[in-house]
Parts: structure tokens; C-alpha cells; sequence
């Protein structure tokens, strides 16, 4: 049996500026599912960032002597899957990331396929390597990974401010900062990686919607502050969704229907609104806040499991 304990993984700090010179290499920052892989003589789990094993979700991945040539390993990346205009897509990789049934999963191997990107190594036969500095394991990494279809390495750039224009221009989350000889530091962020965003995202609960032909047509978002009340912080109906994402969506949100207010006090779009259990959790895309508190152009980036109460304002 595989006898590598799941770790929480090292994540970047969020930064407004772009350091340059030899110290720092740039990695795009992909718009997917962070997963980690631990493989042992053979064995392999798969493991998203809160632990929560995805090994059923993704068997391109566990196939791993197809790409590893070592023994045992923890490989840290990104699953993600292109959309039709060939960029990553949340919400078709959150397609794979929500399956519960593994014959679905095998039908979704062929209507959403993915990608692994891996951009880290942890461990390495039997020995814990996140003391090397990132040069160091990037070589390592290089040195057992046989790139395919389903698996590639994440490339790193010195020309930092030339990948974020770049990124920009394609309209990309954005890019990963890294000092060339930074540690990973397990369960920790620190200031040797840095995360410079294209565009503001935020985790958001769905605390009512509104029906257009009896079909949702717009969802109202909420944020819980530090007292532990649902505030209202914007609604939207525009983003990633297709006609039967829409009806999907109508028939989970009609089955948490409740005559309660979930929100602390009732939003100035409420004509019509129906109400629902703030169960359902989703991730927005947005230009940026207004001065009274809510979301500017929001939009549906794809919908996410994560605790609603995890979503708060003072993370913000």
C-alpha cells in the first residue's frame, strides 16, 4: 500500500508588482484544479489541495509509468482543460472535478479531456527533496517526466514582465513569480512565490436566484463577514454557461429552495428572487469592488465544492 500521507501544498502570495533579474523565473498561472500526485512502486493517489482525494477523477494521470520514470514520487500541478478557443477553462475542468460516478468519469474522459501540468517535485525515491532549492528540483523534474497528451511540464521564463503581457494579451488568469532558489515550503505561503493576476476572482455563495422561461437566468451572490451573516455582494447572469449548464443549475438550486432569507438584509435586486439554502458555492470573475461593496461585472467562472463558510469578506 501507497504509504505517502497527503500534504497541504505551498502557495504563492498574492503580489501587484513584477520582480525581474536572474533571481526570479515567471510560470503561467493555469486556470484549473491544483492536484498533487503520490506515487509508490506503482501505486498512485491523487489529492486536490484541501486532501480530498481525486484519484477516480482523473485516471490519464494515474497511469504513471507512462510518463515517471521513478520509483516513488509526490509531484505537485495543475489539472485543467482547454475550452474550444484552445485556453484553459474552469468550468469544463470542474466538469471532471464534480463527478461523483466513475462511469461518468468514463464517459467524461472523452467529452472533457485534460491536462496535467506539472510544475513541482516534492519527493524522490524515498526522499523528501522540498529542501532543494527550485532549480535544483526543476532539473530533477525534467529528468524524470516523458511529456504526452496528458502531461506536461510547466515551462519557466526569466522575460517575467514578458509572459504577464503576454498573459494579458490572451486574456489568461495571469502568471506564478518564483525565486529561483526558493524551498518549498510545505503548507505555507511565502514571499519566494508571488501570484500577479490578469483579472480579480472571488469564491462566492448563491443565496437566491431569478427565473427567466423557468430557467435560471441570474444568480445573487453572497460573502459571510466576520459575525457570521450572509452579505449580498452583486448578481449575475453572464459568464462560461452553456444552455444545459443553465438547466443544471436550475434543477440544484430548485431542490435547496427555502422561504428564508439567507442574506443579512434584503438586496436591492429581490423582485422575483427565489430564495435557496446558501449550500452551493461558485467562482466569480470580476472587474473590481464598488465603493458600496459589491462585485463590478461579474461573471460565472464555474462552480466549486468548498465549505460556504470558508467564503469570507476579510479574505478579501
Amino acid at each position: 500500500m501507497i504509504n505517502l500521507e497527503p500534504i497541504l501544498p505551498m502557495e504563492p502570495v498574492a503580489s501587484t508588482s513584477i520582480p525581474n533579474g536572474e533571481d526570479w523565473i515567471a510560470q503561467v498561472k493555469w486556470d484549473g484544479v491544483r492536484v498533487l500526485t503520490y506515487a509508490d512502486d506503482g501505486e498512485v493517489r491523487l489529492y486536490n489541495r484541501k486532501k480530498n482525494e481525486r484519484t477516480m477523477h482523473y485516471p490519464e494521470i494515474t497511469n504513471i509509468s507512462e510518463y515517471c520514470s521513478s520509483r516513488s514520487v509526490i509531484l505537485d500541478g495543475e489539472v485543467i482543460s482547454l475550452g474550444k478557443n484552445g485556453k484553459p477553462s474552469f468550468q469544463r475542468v470542474m466538469r471532471r472535478d464534480g463527478l461523483r460516478n466513475i462511469d461518468r468519469v468514463r464517459i467524461a474522459i472523452e467529452s472533457v479531456p485534460i491536462i496535467y501540468m506539472i510544475f513541482d517535485i516534492i519527493y524522490l525515491d524515498g526522499v523528501w527533496i522540498h529542501d532543494k532549492s527550485l532549480h535544483e528540483r526543476n532539473q530533477l523534474l525534467s529528468s524524470i517526466i516523458t511529456p504526452n497528451e496528458h502531461i506536461q511540464l510547466v515551462p519557466s521564463v526569466y522575460q517575467t514582465q514578458g509572459l504577464f503581457n503576454a498573459v494579458q494579451d490572451q486574456e489568461m488568469e495571469g502568471i506564478v513569480l518564483k525565486r529561483v532558489d526558493s524551498l518549498y515550503t510545505i503548507g505555507k505561503k511565502r514571499e519566494d512565490w508571488l501570484k500577479l493576476k490578469n483579472f480579480q476572482d472571488v469564491i462566492a455563495v448563491i443565496g437566491g436566484f431569478t427565473l427567466r422561461h423557468n430557467t435560471v437566468n441570474s444568480i445573487l451572490l453572497g460573502l459571510y463577514d466576520s459575525m457570521g451573516r450572509l452579505q449580498y455582494v452583486g448578481h449575475t447572469g453572464t459568464g462560461k454557461m452553456t444552455v444545459s449548464d443553465w438547466k443544471e443549475l436550475t434543477k440544484e438550486l430548485k431542490e435547496i429552495v427555502t422561504e428564508h432569507l439567507p442574506f443579512n438584509k434584503i438586496p436591492q435586486r429581490h423582485k422575483d428572487a427565489v430564495w435557496v439554502q446558501p449550500k452551493k458555492t461558485v467562482k466569480i470573475k470580476f472587474a473590481e469592488w464598488t465603493e458600496g461593496g459589491a462585485l463590478r461585472q461579474p461573471s460565472i467562472e464555474g462552480f466549486i465544492e468548498i465549505p460556504p463558510q470558508e467564503c469570507l469578506l476579510e479574505r478579501i
